[in-house]
């Protein structure tokens, strides 16, 4: 029995009761590899002692007060701590709770600079098919995720979408990369122009696409390209690195590897490493200055905005992060997964694509490898690895309609930071061993 509203009603949930690094204990004492981190949340694994005591302490000093009325040391280190881990030309932090929340914060900034800039009409925004920027209604508005809008559809705002960048599935045979690019990039210019300049605020892109279509990183030059359209336009560059920042790729923020700087980016989940929620708007100074010399306040806040626990979890997960050097270990264990994962799927008849960057990392299921057809959305083959996978003890991230929306099983896995070589090697072998039996299973 239970009086919580589950996201699954009538399904039971085994009930945890310990972590130990990168595993989850249940109430039968059963292990499992975290490979997912949650939902890419818990990037420090489950036992981070430094983290918990951060947060004691804090509790025992200050643990909230109200962000119109006073500051803590607490917020004031984080929002330095975390301007000092990302590129420069975000200097300014918006701290937040939730990926959601900020992402609809990030909107609404990008409508109030234009706003103050002279220019009220710029009221629109364009994204990508097969995004997602949260379940609020600003970030679902723009998101492309057609099975979390359907329900809600004649209640979002009017929204134009562009083609993903989605290489392994919209690349043209013979295409080159460079003409992929230039095709994509025509396709938001001329997007831009219908609309009419004037009426686009902002370009909204995951850097790397993450639970909708399984971690599909861009291609080359393709951020550099759509930011001089961009900058070509007047219209504002918003990232969303919910998932794929906070060190998830390898670099604290993913677009660091695209050589951009976005006029703003979200990030979340790993922020706070599941330990407080807690996520940011990282701005740019030219927006934060069009603002002050305006109005002079922001029009958005919500009751726990700069929250001092939550900030003194954040500052402790940036210092262990740094003085564990993880980001290296991202790069060289996610570096060692997507090859491991190569290597074992090479010659599988249902695996399509293994992609991502770091420890983001993307399986694509087909039921045909040649030809790239997929499984028959009924089967649910996504639904079937995941319960396998949790017999074999590990937790991945299974997702369904990679492709449009309706068709295409992939798995997410994104791991903690701290995990081994070894454990690598248990990801492999155990969610090898789950994709098969599921795979069997639903046939």
């Amino acid at each position: 029995m239970t009086n919580v509203m589950r996201r699954l009603l009538g399904r039971e949930y085994p009930v945890a009761v310990g972590g130990d690094g990168p595993y989850v204990i249940d109430a039968a004492g059963r292990r499992y590899l975290d490979a997912a981190s949650g939902a890419g949340v818990s990037c420090l694994g489950h036992s981070a002692t430094r983290v918990a005591d951060a947060i004691a302490a804090q509790a025992h000093t200050m643990p909230y007060l109200y962000n119109a009325y006073f500051t803590t040391d607490a917020v004031e280190r984080f929002a330095e701590a975390l301007v000092a881990a990302t590129p420069a030309g975000l200097d300014w932090v918006y701290p937040g709770s939730g990926g959601s929340e900020s992402m609809d914060g990030a909107l609404k900034l990008a409508l109030q600079f234009h706003n103050e800039n002279g220019e009220p009409g710029r009221t629109r925004f364009i994204s990508r098919r097969q995004s997602y920027h949260g379940c609020t209604i600003g970030a679902l508005g723009v998101s492309g995720n057609l099975i979390r809008r359907s329900l809600f559809e004649g209640f979002l705002p009017p929204h134009h979408f562009v083609s993903p960048c989605y290489a392994y599935r919209e690349q043209g045979d013979g295409e080159s990369e460079a003409d992929y690019v230039r095709r994509l990039v025509n396709e938001l210019e001329q997007a831009i122009i219908e609309l009419g300049p004037e009426n686009v605020a902002g370009f909204v892109a995951e850097t790397v696409v993450g639970a909708t279509a399984g971690c599909i990183p861009p291609v080359p030059g393709y951020f550099q390209a759509i930011q001089a359209v961009c900058q070509k336009y007047g219209v504002l560059l918003i990232l969303d690195e919910i998932l794929a920042g906070a060190g998830r790729c390898g670099t604290y923020l993913a677009c660091e590897q695209d050589g951009i700087i976005p006029d703003i980016a979200v990030v979340a989940k790993g922020l706070g490493a599941g330990y407080q929620p807690l996520s940011a708007i990282l701005v740019s100074d030219r927006i934060v200055a069009t603002l002050a010399g305006g109005r002079g306040f922001f029009f958005h806040g919500h009751t726990y905005n700069g929250h001092a626990t939550a900030a003194a979890a954040g500052l402790a997960v940036l210092q262990e992060i740094t003085e564990q050097d993880l980001l290296a270990n991202v790069r060289r264990q996610g570096e060692l997964l997507r090859e491991a994962l190569t290597d074992k799927f090479n010659q599988h008849p249902h695996i399509g694509d293994v992609r991502g960057r770091g420890l983001l990392v993307g399986i694509e299921l087909v039921a045909d490898r040649e030809s790239k057809q997929t499984f028959a959305p009924e089967r649910m083959v996504w639904n079937a690895i995941q319960g396998t996978a949790m017999d074999n003890g590990l937790l991945c991230y299974p997702g369904f309609g990679t492709v449009d929306g309706t068709r295409g099983d992939h798995i997410l896995l994104a791991p903690p930071f701290i995990i081994t070589e070894a454990q690598v090697g248990e990801i492999v072998d155990k969610l090898a061993s789950a994709i098969d039996r599921a795979i069997a299973g639903t046939a």
